[in-house]
């Protein structure tokens, strides 16, 4: 893979409480997560779709190779947190690509996270049972 004197592009996604670190390295289209290939960590064909679509938008599925190291959440916040980290990763290597991105939505945070509990409820909304006697 790419070494660290290489020169390559970063960018930073999130996604729930999954963090994605995404260089971009010139390459011939490899994609790394977390040290494996992309097919071997998502094995849902929606979570290999979402991987590659910052790359299909833009048009540089073949001539970058992806590395990112991911943290935190489960595997849908995994893919989605490296797409938003492909996507701007890729519009620092090209401002022109940036409004093909944000056509799909590839550049904006999902701002959904998981719902606080409240107090005098069993979760978040969930009540405990009436008695009426």
């Amino acid at each position: 893979m790419a070494t660290t004197s290489e020169r390559y592009f970063y960018g930073t996604g999130r996604r729930k409480t999954a963090v994605a670190r995404v260089r971009l390295y010139p390459g011939t289209g490899e994609i790394l997560i977390n040290g494996k290939g992309y097919l071997e960590v998502f094995t849902r064909g929606s979570h290999q779709a979402a991987v590659l679509a910052p790359l299909k938008a833009a048009g540089a599925a073949d001539r970058f190779n992806v590395q990112a190291k991911v943290a935190g959440g489960g595997i849908t916040g995994w893919a989605g947190a490296v797409s938003h980290g492909i996507a701007r990763a890729l519009s620092v290597s090209d401002e022109t690509v940036k409004p093909a991105l944000r056509r799909q939505k590839l550049l904006t945070r999902d701002p959904r996270m998981k719902e606080r509990k409240k107090v005098g409820l069993k979760r978040a909304r969930k009540a405990p049972q009436y008695t009426k006697r």
